[in-house]
């Protein structure tokens, strides 16, 4: 199984127009009339070669981050579909002028990103390279977790929530079961101790393990009124 590494940005600099160069990020004044960072890098990494032809079969953008799944093929060489990360950042404020920036890596050297879309990642033709691999397998993991949360019931007012593990809190109690309570200020829900009646944030809740139960099913103690 072949491997290939993507080691540098494939088109040469243009000495018409302002770039710089800083620890593996390239910087310049504009995306030469393309309309986003997507299809500006599409470009770049769809070229011809004396030697080589590297064609962008798909692409996506997660938040600032490009993948693609990019066939080489070659007269001396198989075909190979290889993963290529991008970081990219905008900036309207630097002193040079240079307004958009990437750091561009294929999969073998094992990008920390992993958000890889599953088009993309089933494009891609098999490798020997462990950092590749290892790649793959976060990526699908992530998308996994995704679907897993997709899939979990939504929490509604009025609704009690119970986590799977108990959650310390700053009195040094540990809580799981809460009463879901609207939020007048977004739609991510609040929750309230049903002890304490003290309302909380938890932070990506979505997260966690838990089950829902309808408040008019469950059982009150009313010997206490």
């Amino acid at each position: 199984m072949a491997t290939w590494a993507l080691r540098a940005s494939p088109l040469p600099p243009d000495p018409s127009r302002h770039r710089r160069l800083i620890m593996g990020w390239l910087f310049m004044r504009d995306m030469g009339g393309h309309a986003s960072a997507r299809s500006y890098l599409d470009n770049q990494f769809t070229y011809q070669r004396d030697t080589h032809r590297l064609t962008v079969l798909a692409s996506a953008m997660v938040g600032s981050t490009y993948y693609a799944a990019c066939e080489r093929l070659a007269d001396d060489a198989e075909r190979i579909v290889f993963g290529i990360v991008c970081l990219t950042k905008t900036s309207t404020g630097a002193r040079d002028g240079c307004t958009f920036g990437y750091k561009d890596m294929d999969e073998t050297a094992g990008p920390n990103e992993s958000e890889c879309p599953a088009a993309i990642l089933d494009e891609l033709t098999a490798t020997d390279s462990e950092y590749a691999l290892a790649w793959r397998a976060r990526c699908r993991a992530n998308l996994l977790a995704k679907k897993l949360d997709r899939a979990k019931p939504t929490p509604k007012p009025g609704q009690i929530i119970i986590f799977d593990e108990p959650m310390r809190f700053s009195d040094g109690s540990d809580r799981s079961r809460f009463e879901v309570v609207a939020n007048p200020k977004g739609k991510t829900p609040l929750f309230r101790d049903p002890e304490s009646r003290a309302i909380c944030r938890i932070p990506a809740f979505r997260k966690r393990a838990y089950r829902i139960v309808h408040a008019a099913i469950i059982v009150r103690d009313t010997t206490n009124g």
